[in-house]
């Protein structure tokens, strides 16, 4: 099996998605180079880094944090854009992995009991095939053995893109979009809320005023990358 593996790799290898050199047997997604040199924030190592700002005086979150640095025209675009509009959802299980480890580790983190991710509306999800911030949910519940939740917290409006919307129109545009449904199992539960690239942050504020009406809830937050 592992012959026929190489052979058919010999000839259709796969490619790094951050440097686009073809991957050797032992690596997943992105090769070692890439992997070691990702721009790492170490935020979930800090309560005060500059995601967690993002919510001071708004939002009661307990501890926030990204992976990873993005900048435009830089390997961690290139990687997420791979991700969310080529259909590699198998990147971002890879990352949560990655970063679930890291976060399993950390005090700030290591009493999450569930993963929820930020969900998309069914239209947008119909159209894409898959929700990218659910498989990175996914891999960060691998590796910190927990479990991951996509049933309690729902997108009711099909909201537009946030991509090019100033701080103020973002907010307007994630208002109330979100809704509860079938909340038993996060009773009084520490929750890891998770997308895949935090900007100012609007749309996770939205989904964590919506899943604070559940009693006992305490919320985190972790992203693939903070802009």
């Amino acid at each position: 099996m592992s012959f026929l593996h190489d052979f058919y790799h010999l000839f259709y290898p796969e490619i790094c998605l951050g440097c686009g050199r073809a991957l050797f047997t032992n690596e997943e997604c992105i090769c070692t180079s890439c992997r070691y040199h990702l721009p790492q924030t170490g935020y979930h190592l800090y309560p005060s880094n500059a995601v967690m700002k993002n919510f001071w005086g708004k939002v009661p979150v307990s501890s926030a944090a990204a992976y990873l640095f993005f900048n435009k025209g830089e390997k961690v675009q290139k990687i997420l854009h791979q991700l969310k509009y080529r259909g590699r959802h198998d990147v971002g299980n890879f990352l949560g992995r990655l970063y679930g480890v890291e976060l399993k580790k950390s005090p700030l983190f290591d009493t999450v009991e569930v993963v929820v991710p930020i969900p998309l509306h069914p239209k947008r999800k119909l159209k894409r095939g898959y929700n990218q911030a659910e498989v990175f949910a996914n891999g960060l519940a691998e590796a910190m053995s927990v479990q991951v939740n996509t049933i309690s917290l729902l997108r009711a409006k099909h909201t537009q893109t946030q991509t090019k919307k100033n701080r103020y129109s973002r907010w307007l545009n994630v208002e109330e979009i979100f809704e509860l449904s079938k909340t038993e199992s996060l009773i009084n539960k520490h929750i890891l809320l998770v997308d895949d690239v935090v900007t100012t942050g609007a749309t996770l504020e939205s989904a964590v005023s919506t899943l604070l009406k559940i009693p006992g809830i305490k919320v985190s937050i972790a992203c693939i990358a903070s802009a």
